[in-house]
């Protein structure tokens, strides 16, 4: 049986591949059209997983789409009449394109399908947005039964779901529906401090440690009424998003006493306590959602997913809080994922499904394309690159040797991994002992803001010796605090410093993966799903005595992760990467004789 399932039309669209309940293949459209967050129908993505699978769209049993339009658009309409008289122009701008393409949308993903081979519409179904998101949070997880947490934007209605998973079956409980929305709340933060919503919200997580909650308590006295059962309110005076064109108003910049910041203007220390503000209080909402959840709970076992799932600070509060024994997180929480959860719900509305793996369904999350070693030489020769091939042994000896030697690497192996976060296979990666390697890594190869925190790839059986966690972190959602036996302490003049002052001031024995607030957000690697990272890491433990490397996704600001050995060389040449390993063939930037002056130009992030 196969089945294919598709997230699209509203930010990270994706397709997944299903063949009896196996994960063939997932991947996001962004990664092969180069436009970041991609909404448009997943075109390349579904022929990708055609491919991987070998099969043609005559052999997909059935399509499943993440979400009900129909659904959507009676919340839409009821909002804006909700509202009304307020916000006619969203409403006059909104309708034709939902009239036009939104209602028959079954008809246009019929045609699309339809343009990769025979399809017919009978085969086509839908099910519900936080249905899909708990799909992809249950399923695939380690847990024969689980409590299932989403909390996203919105999808038709809701904003926050909880379910109970069992067996082959899911069962939602209890939903909060728009406009209350703790997705919502934390894009209106990331919009009022200058960032794009849906692309921001890191960087407002990355900017919360050099700041102070000042406004935690205004926010929660002000714009969220909080109950102890973890539902809550948000008071619509201070937002637009129901019925204007912005996420925040006038009302929402008087509270905090400034207008919204420039996506450019500098950032203050009064931006940084803004920032530490609503993750404290985002923290505070899932710690008491949670912790009501836990009393109904039976299983000990807990699956998040949804965009607010990778807040990897807060889930490794929920973690640390204990009131639930395990935690599994769904590595593309957000939308894209929704595409696994669809599939999989089709998958077990039919059939039983029985756990016996130790380890998760999403094998590693390495879902996506995979170049041969002759295929990537060919592709680097038509480019002009200069490059040497060596065997396995050597290739990882070559990479060990230069990240000891605090070289910058591209590390191109493998299948692409799905979901947002870089797992090994297309990372760039440095050496986290290094003072200086944050700052150049950020303004030097990812020309994005110094603030930006990058995140510790270690061996999974040395996690307990540095990272104050006992368990495996495979996809970088966990924050952990460090070992104190790795801190360096600061001094009271150190300590004194505010903000972005902070950013210089080594904190551990890894300082390039320490936050100023000795935490990292960790992952954990392991030998039966990457098992090259994994011998790469062992040779600079090795070589260093350190387990551990700086791993951040290979692309730029305002780029996708990229997808092929093409991308690699166009970022390597680029940025300030020292070294690119594609498979078995290894560069050095000295020994290049091309030039790329046709570089891409990506919109900011």
């Amino acid at each position: 049986m196969n089945i294919l399932g598709i997230s699209a039309f509203y930010h990270d669209s994706a397709a997944a591949l299903i063949t009896d309940g196996l994960i063939i293949a997932a991947a996001q459209e962004e990664r092969f059209t180069r436009i970041k967050h991609d909404k448009n129908f997943p075109l390349s993505a579904i022929k990708y997983c055609l491919e991987e699978a070998k099969l043609k769209m005559e052999d997909i049993d059935a399509v499943v789409f993440y979400e009900l339009p129909e659904l959507k658009f009676k919340r839409l309409v009821k909002t804006y009449f909700s509202f009304a008289p307020e916000g006619f122009e969203s409403y006059i701008k909104a309708m034709p394109l939902w009239l036009a393409e939104k209602l028959y949308q079954k008809q246009l993903i019929a045609k699309q399908l339809a343009t990769l081979g025979k399809f017919d519409s009978s085969r086509l179904h839908f099910t519900e947005h936080h249905l899909s998101h708990a799909a992809s949070a249950f399923f695939p997880s380690p847990f024969q039964e689980a409590s299932i947490l989403v909390v996203d934007g919105v999808g038709e209605n809701a904003t926050t779901t909880i379910a109970q998973g069992k067996d082959n079956q899911i069962t939602i409980s209890q939903q909060l529906n728009f406009p209350h929305s703790l997705g919502m709340l934390y894009a209106a933060f990331t919009y009022y401090l200058g960032f794009k919503i849906n692309s921001g919200e890191y960087k407002v997580m990355g900017l919360a440690p050099y700041g102070r909650p000042l406004y935690a308590e205004k926010i929660l006295k002000e714009i969220v009424d909080l109950k102890a059962d973890g539902s809550f309110r948000l008071n619509q005076k201070y937002f637009n998003y129901c019925t204007g064109l912005t996420m925040t108003n006038a009302a929402f910049a008087e509270l905090f006493g400034e207008p919204r910041r420039s996506s450019e203007a500098d950032l203050t220390q009064k931006h940084f306590d803004i920032a530490a503000s609503i993750q404290k209080v985002t923290e505070e909402i899932m710690l008491t959602i949670t912790r009501a959840l836990a009393k109904q709970d039976t299983t000990g076992n807990l699956c998040l997913a949804g965009g607010v799932a990778l807040n990897c600070v807060a889930n490794g509060k929920i973690l640390e809080d204990g009131h639930f024994k395990n935690i599994w997180i769904q590595p593309a929480a957000g939308d894209a994922g929704s595409a696994i959860g669809a599939a999989l719900l089709a998958h077990y509305a039919n059939n039983p499904r029985m756990v016996t793996a130790k380890q998760d369904e999403m094998q590693g999350s390495y879902l996506g394309p995979v170049f041969a070693q002759a295929d990537c030489a060919k592709r680097l020769e038509k480019l002009g690159a200069v490059f040497e091939v060596f065997n396995d042994e050597e290739l990882i000896a070559q990479t060990a040797d230069a990240l000891a030697n605090e070289k910058v690497v591209g590390w191109f192996q493998g299948r692409m991994e799905f979901g947002p976060r870089a797992l090994g296979n297309r990372s760039i990666l440095a050496d986290p002992r290094s003072e200086n390697m944050q700052k150049t890594l950020n303004l030097k190869v990812k020309f994005r803001e110094s603030f930006r925190p990058f995140a510790p790839s270690i061996l999974a059986e040395d996690v307990s010796d540095w990272f104050e966690l006992d368990r495996p972190s495979p996809y970088m959602l966990l924050v952990a605090p460090i070992k104190n036996a790795i801190k360096i302490k600061m001094t009271a003049e150190q300590e004194a410093l505010f903000g972005i002052d902070k950013l210089n001031v080594p904190r551990s024995t890894i300082p390039s993966v320490t936050h100023i607030d000795y935490s990292a957000r960790v992952q954990t690697v392991h030998q039966e799903t990457n098992l090259r990272y994994h011998q790469l890491l062992t040779a600079f433990k090795a070589r260093t005595g350190c387990p551990i490397l700086v791993n951040t996704s290979f692309n730029v600001r305002g780029e996708p992760i990229v997808g092929t050995p093409e991308d690699a060389f166009t970022c390597f040449m680029t940025t300030d990467i020292d070294v690119l390993v594609v498979e078995n063939c290894l560069l050095r930037k000295e020994k290049q004789v091309v030039t790329i002056t046709d570089k891409p130009i990506f919109e900011p992030d």
